[in-house]
């Protein structure tokens, strides 16, 4: 993937990762187009900076991706990457039934949000040079949380998706996975003061010069999300799951 010169739309821009990285690609000679569903939060995370634009996108709207995916083409014809950084994470009681709301817009959001987008955008993707899709998923992927089983599914599940993807779109548009690790954001309640998780800028710095690598990493894995990432090669995926159920 070129870091420089492209046509960048990402999703979840407003804040945390997607603002972090979204900055660091401007500052690189990109044109980035950040999205969100909070206008404040996209208007502060523009401002002062010429060619980083703002977008309301609700990704859990079948409808309103459809209508944005014509709007934006039209807007920036030289759109070539998309980066599904939107998501969100809910902690859930899955030992008694309960009400699966929670559980319902997680996959709303993490799954069919990107799946969407995608497809909204593929065909003007497959025909634009230096084409990119840049999926966010996570460590837990690889070894759920347990207080936040839908979440990791929804990643796990976004992971298999990003490697078919890959696959069918060779040769036409590169397909790049991103697995963070835990890091300072506001993903969840207090999280951005954890010391044991990874600094955002920390992190966000760790993911640029892994994407300024060529040829770019399929896996963009920082260091921090190796445990993880390796669990099931290492034969650890037991251990480290138990470690992950008392945090």
């Amino acid at each position: 993937m070129k870091t420089t010169g492209n046509t960048i739309l990402l999703s979840g821009g407003g804040s945390g990762i997607g603002l972090a990285l979204a900055q660091r690609w401007h500052d690189a000679g990109n044109v980035v187009i950040v999205t969100g569903r909070n206008a404040a939060k996209l208007e502060a995370a523009t401002a002062g900076r010429a060619n980083l634009h703002a977008r309301v996108l609700d990704i859990t709207d079948p409808a309103a991706i459809a209508a944005f995916a014509t709007e934006i083409v039209a807007a920036f014809p030289a759109l070539n990457i998309i980066v599904n950084n939107a998501g969100v994470m809910m902690y859930e009681r899955a030992d008694a039934k309960r009400d699966l709301a929670d559980a319902e817009a997680t996959v709303v959001t993490n799954i069919l949000g990107p799946i969407r987008l995608i497809d909204a955008l593929v065909d003007h993707l497959t025909a634009a040079a230096d084409s990119a899709i840049v999926n966010v998923t996570s460590g837990l992927a690889f070894v759920p949380l347990p207080k936040a089983p839908t979440y990791s599914a929804s990643k796990a599940a976004l992971h298999s998706y990003t490697q078919a993807l890959r696959v069918q779109l060779e040769g036409k548009v590169e397909v790049i996975e991103l697995a963070p690790p835990a890091v300072r954001t506001e993903l969840t309640p207090g999280q951005s003061t954890r010391e044991a998780y990874m600094p955002l800028d920390a992190f966000a710095d760790e993911v640029m010069g892994l994407f300024a690598q060529t040829p770019t990493p399929a896996e963009i894995l920082v260091q921090n999300v190796l445990l993880l990432r390796n669990a099931e090669a290492d034969g650890a995926v037991a251990e480290r799951l138990a470690f992950l159920k008392n945090l």
